[in-house]
């Protein structure tokens, strides 16, 4: 039996990018703030990280697909945040945003890391970007490394399993 777990050490050679929404920019600044100090503190390069911004969290997913299909990066990690105010649009931009990454995840195999704060109000945004809860931007950081950990292991499983296959 097998087990794997993904490792807080960013693998060598990983190349990263960040899609930041730029709409609630005083929390997304936030995150984006606190997704570097997680990529330092899992010895990733700044070199090895490129930032795009977008307008906000509905236009994440399409420069995702593109970063994710180039072949450059490793993984994405997507930060944004939505707020809900009177109207249903809340529903449709954190539907769409979410919705779009997965389906980028799970289409190139890239990883892609979901943290898009949906929140019913400001504070509660404050809070997931560095205040009482945490910083999400730091978790997002944290687990795209373990993913991109994760992918190493397994791909050098694979290869292993591939050459001691057994052939009738």
């Amino acid at each position: 039996m097998h087990s794997f777990k993904g490792k807080l050490q960013a693998p060598s050679n990983s190349r990263v990018a960040i899609v930041c929404g730029q709409f609630n920019e005083l929390i997304t600044d936030s995150l984006l703030k606190g997704a570097l100090d997680g990529f330092d503190r899992c010895g990733l390069d700044r070199e090895s990280i490129d930032i795009i911004w977008v307008p906000g969290a509905f236009e994440i997913p399409s420069i995702t697909r593109k970063l994710a299909q180039s072949g450059c990066y490793q993984g994405v990690l997507c930060l944004g945040a939505v707020i809900r105010g009177a109207t249903t649009h809340y529903d449709y931009v954190a539907g769409g945003a979410a919705s779009g990454i997965a389906s980028v995840a799970a289409d190139t195999g890239i990883p892609c890391v979901f943290e898009v704060l949906t929140t019913e109000n400001i504070e509660q945004a404050l809070e997931r970007a560095g205040t009482k809860a945490g910083n999400k931007g730091r978790d997002g950081a944290l687990a795209l490394i373990e993913m991109l950990s994760l992918h190493v292991q397994l791909s050098a499983h694979f290869e292993t399993m591939s050459r001691t296959a057994f052939v009738h």
